[in-house]
């Protein structure tokens, strides 16, 4: 029990660029699935560029760090550590046969994306045995035009249709009740634009939470468009304004979703 509470203890909060900064994708490995909890992010290729946005790497790795650091205090979900007991997150090609092992795959600026037909038939494959994938910080009505093109690749919309997900949805809930959906911008924006949270103005000024279900009801896309979520656990430590503003509530968004992904 002292071993277990000393390595919790000794897990650090990225607080922006030093070691983390513009690191090269920690590719996921066989031995790193072992039962518990592993931030898997998704790698895809960009075919365009975004104002704040790094295609697959957005927000990489420090969203990923904190967020399986504060998993791992808020919950019991058993998270993976690696030799120097921090979290061992990593990153996954939608064709590597390890997207299987992953609970929930996360990815980023997917307003960018474009998926290979081995690719689309990967992540189709994923969602039906029970993945969960779960994309965020995605801004206005061409990322979202784009990247409903390529899911509704992956998804035939007849069969499972994009639908917006109401408050009172049991992903909201899971431990944490959800009572608005969170709309903010990364902290750069905020700074620059005196708190502003809509980062392509009134274009992106209406957050949206969209879902897609399988035929049995179980939620397994999740889309939160017009929002950086992840932003508020990669960036909690470097401003305490935004931290409570923002990080907060991110956080308990981002458990209900592990929550609702591992156990559905």
């Amino acid at each position: 029990m002292l071993l277990v509470a000393t390595a919790a203890f000794a897990q650090r909060i990225w607080v922006g660029g030093g070691r983390f900064y513009r690191e090269p994708p920690k590719w996921v490995k066989d031995a790193d699935f072992d039962g518990s909890f592993v931030y898997c992010r998704g790698f895809y290729n960009s075919v365009r560029r975004e104002a704040g946005g790094q295609g697959w790497s957005t927000d990489y790795p420090g969203a990923d760090n904190n967020f399986s650091v504060r998993l791992a205090e808020l919950t019991r979900v058993p998270v993976k550590l690696d030799d120097n007991w921090q979290p061992n997150y990593g990153v996954v090609s939608l064709t590597d046969p390890l997207l299987f092992r992953c609970g929930i795959l996360f990815m980023e600026d997917v307003g960018t994306a474009q998926l290979s037909p081995a690719e689309t038939r990967a992540l189709r494959d994923f969602l039906m045995k029970g993945g969960f994938l779960w994309v965020d910080d995605y801004w206005g009505s061409y990322a979202w035009d784009r990247w409903s093109e390529q899911i509704t690749q992956v998804l035939d919309p007849g069969r499972f249709p994009i639908v917006d997900l109401p408050l009172d949805h049991p992903i909201m809930h899971t431990l944490y009740d959800v009572r608005d959906y969170l709309q903010v911008s990364s902290i750069q924006f905020w700074y620059s634009n005196g708190g502003a949270i809509s980062e392509r103005g009134h274009d992106s000024a209406q957050v949206h939470y969209r879902g897609i279900h399988d035929e049995q009801g179980r939620l397994m896309v999740l889309m939160t468009h017009n929002t950086d979520v992840a932003d508020t656990w990669e960036r909690e430590g470097e401003s305490r304004e935004y931290f409570d503003l923002f990080s907060p509530r991110g956080y308990a968004i981002g458990v209900n979703v592990v929550l609702y992904a591992l156990t559905h």
